[in-house]
């Protein structure tokens, strides 16, 4: 017998190919309806399902999910979506993606080794959530946590541009007599002193919060204790901007000349937080504004901190300056962060397909694995891990040749 080995190794490759064809067909992505009075966020635009649909995706949507971003289920459905009537449907499906995380009930209805996609907001999570989810071996992956070929979070970078740039916007807002604020125009007009803007956090929300308040005519300061992050800002806007490290002298003689106060520290993954103490914001004039863009991660100055609990209104007044503590930001401009999400979604799941589905993708693809913090149910994730006290795996341990 005569051994082929051009046709073996098409026949090999053939197969293969069929293999992941017919992986990428099984898969369904499930799409609930959030709690809207909260989150107006959706994971995918029709033109996202339409183009998964075309890979070979099913596609369920709970009615009524797109009306916070002005898409009906119409236009859903002409995209290729199939619109279910029961969270119950949404949730048999093999992919669900959520913009808050599950809850007690939506894992309830999960079946056993889905996996669930969410922004992590760890404050909502709770130890007997993390035990259910163990108990169904599910996979959960926090948008937070996933990472690209560079080490930078794609979902982070977007929707911290988003809310850095729209948190000037806010604090224009909450200035004006309209809402409450000072009367004070956020800026500089010739002969009037320029309005104060102080930015916590160097990072790309940070960056973009204090781009927005320079190009309005404000007087910009920055402070960060990551010296790489202050050099890289300060070459992008330029030497109108003041930078410094987080120094209590400095800190306090600025932030009793502030109009407004940016809140924009990272938190996850960090092994050190810096949070801005009552007493800083004592100092502070009356009128002044603070805006925490961190409330998903527990908050940048502890009269925030406290606005992460449930009921909590998210305007308030403490020591007579006005707090804007909205969960997301980014959820006022609904429409835009949705697309924004569906830019990144289309070309991971494109990529999920190809490789096989989630465990192959996540095989190769460390920066994937690296969203995960849990995994069949076992929880991979320090961060997480230590929050919850719970005993964290290596994942590398369930992912041959990772």
């Amino acid at each position: 017998m005569i051994y082929d080995s051009h046709r073996s190794t098409s026949f090999v490759v053939r197969e293969l190919l069929q293999k992941v064809e017919k992986q990428r067909a099984s898969l369904v992505i499930g799409i609930p309806r959030e709690d809207q009075k909260h989150e107006k966020r959706v994971p995918l635009t029709p033109e996202t399902v339409s183009l998964l649909v075309e890979s070979g995706y099913r596609v369920l949507l709970e009615a009524g999910t797109g009306m916070t971003i002005n898409y009906t289920d119409s236009y859903y459905a002409e995209s290729g979506a199939e619109i279910v009537e029961t969270p119950e449907e949404v949730f048999q499906a093999d992919l669900i993606l959520k913009i808050l995380p599950p809850t007690l009930e939506e894992v309830s209805m999960m079946r056993p080794r889905a996996t669930v996609f969410s922004f992590l907001h760890i404050h909502k999570l709770s130890l007997s959530l993390l035990e259910l989810m163990s108990e169904k071996k599910i996979n959960a992956l926090a948008y937070e946590l996933l990472y690209d070929n560079t080490g930078i979070s794609p979902f982070v970078t977007s929707i911290s541009e988003i809310e850095g740039t729209y948190s000037i916007t806010l604090a224009a807002e909450l200035l004006s007599n309209a809402h409450g604020g000072k009367g004070i125009l956020l800026g500089g007009i010739p002969g009037i002193s320029p309005t104060e803007v102080v930015v916590i956090g160097a990072g790309v929300a940070g960056t973009m919060a204090a781009r927005a308040a320079l190009a309005m005519g404000a007087s910009v300061k920055v402070f960060d204790n990551d010296i790489m992050k202050l050099r890289t800002i300060r070459h992008e806007l330029g030497n109108l901007v003041f930078t410094s490290t987080l120094q209590p002298n400095v800190l306090r003689n600025v932030f009793r000349s502030a109009d407004v106060v940016i809140g924009a520290m990272q938190y996850i993954n960090k092994t050190h937080f810096y949070r801005i103490s009552n007493d800083l914001i004592r100092e502070m004039k009356q009128g002044a504004v603070i805006i925490d863009v961190r409330m998903a991660q527990g908050g940048c100055f502890e009269t925030t901190m406290e606005a992460c609990l449930p009921g909590h209104p998210v305007v308030f007044e403490k020591f007579g300056v006005l707090h804007f503590c909205e969960m997301s930001l980014s959820s006022r401009v609904a429409r835009t962060a949705s697309i924004a999400l569906s830019n990144i979604f289309v070309s991971m799941f494109s990529a999920m397909a190809d490789c096989g589905g989630i465990d192959h993708f996540a095989r190769f693809d460390r920066g994937f694995a690296g969203g995960f913090y849990l995994y069949a149910g076992k929880m991979v994730n320090r961060y997480v891990g230590n929050h919850f006290n719970i005993p964290v795996t290596d994942i590398g341990l369930f992912l041959p040749g990772y």
